[in-house]
């Protein structure tokens, strides 16, 4: 890789982290945000995602695991940690909610949290706590 494509990269990462934090503090963020709905909350967060990231989200949630890694890799910038961030917002996002729709969600976190354990090879403490919650949620 040359600089330049280092350099750009990178920006990619840092963009998709704003993003990701943007849509976080939107959907999480303010006490009068509590007012929005679950369903609002998953429609800001497709909306924001496949303007400001080009993520399709429905896209994403009806992939497997091998298509979904292959998909989030052809997206520039979502890295190990991006994806973990977009993990913990369909996981915190769905936590409470209890429709299908919610279970996919739950299911799909999974996934990501997943990809992300294969990508870096490194134990996260947060993310078996967040696996293992998710895990529980979907035993109901």
């Amino acid at each position: 890789h040359s600089m330049e494509q280092r350099d750009y990269l990178l920006r990619e990462i840092e963009k998709i982290g704003m993003v990701l934090r943007a849509i976080r503090q939107r959907l999480f963020g303010g006490t009068d945000e509590l007012a929005i709905s679950i369903e609002t909350r998953t429609e800001t967060l497709r909306e924001m995602l496949l303007d400001e990231a080009y993520l399709n989200l429905d896209e994403l949630v009806a992939l497997d695991p091998a298509e979904t890694e292959r998909y989030l890799a052809s997206l520039k910038g979502f890295n190990t940690e991006n994806i973990e961030l977009l993990a913990k917002t369909l996981s915190e996002l769905s936590m409470t909610g209890d429709s299908a729709d919610t279970r996919t969600m739950l299911e799909k976190a999974l996934q990501l949290y997943e990809i992300c354990s294969l990508r870096d090879r490194t134990y996260s403490f947060e993310r078996e706590a967040a696996v293992n919650q998710i895990k529980e949620v979907l035993q109901k």
